[in-house]
């Protein structure tokens, strides 16, 4: 019955599969809230000590970005189209450093948005130490850490 009333009277949904659908979509700010509470992420001081100690620190922000902000030196730069088969360990496609789903990704966008969902694909895929940085390159340029020009 409920059926046949959605399509009744030339609505595309009545009220109650309205609700129903809403319930069921995610607009991308939970998509996001979802990904982060199963990061733990990191400040920009923190991703930096980490790095100095090894962690893969990935760039993902755009070339145009990168040349008109700079660069963070030693950091590894991803596009993000290719990103999720460059870092996975069982990937033909992978950098030579996703040796293992153990080592430590730590992500960073501009801003701290795009990171968070790329290294919740990383979790997916079985990278248990991926997390990215809180404010993106803008906190840490803020925090003072290194930028080349």
């Amino acid at each position: 019955m409920l059926y046949r009333l959605s399509y009744v009277g030339g609505l595309r949904f009545d009220s109650i599969c309205w609700i129903l659908t809403a319930r069921f979509m995610s607009g991308i700010d939970q998509v996001l809230a979802r990904a982060r509470q199963r990061l733990r992420r990191v400040t920009p001081e923190q991703a930096s000590a980490e790095h100095a100690h090894g962690a893969l620190l990935v760039d993902t922000r755009t070339s145009a970005q990168r040349a008109r902000d700079g660069e963070i030196p030693g950091a590894l730069v991803v596009d993000r189209t290719v990103f999720e088969w460059r870092l996975d360990p069982t990937s033909p496609s992978r950098i030579p450093e996703a040796k293992d789903h153990d080592v430590r990704v730590i992500v960073i966008c501009n801003q701290g948005f795009s990171s968070s969902l790329a290294a919740a694909s990383l979790l997916d895929l079985g990278l248990v130490n991926a997390t990215d940085v809180i404010g993106g390159f803008e906190a840490w340029k803020a925090a003072g850490l290194p930028v080349k020009s």
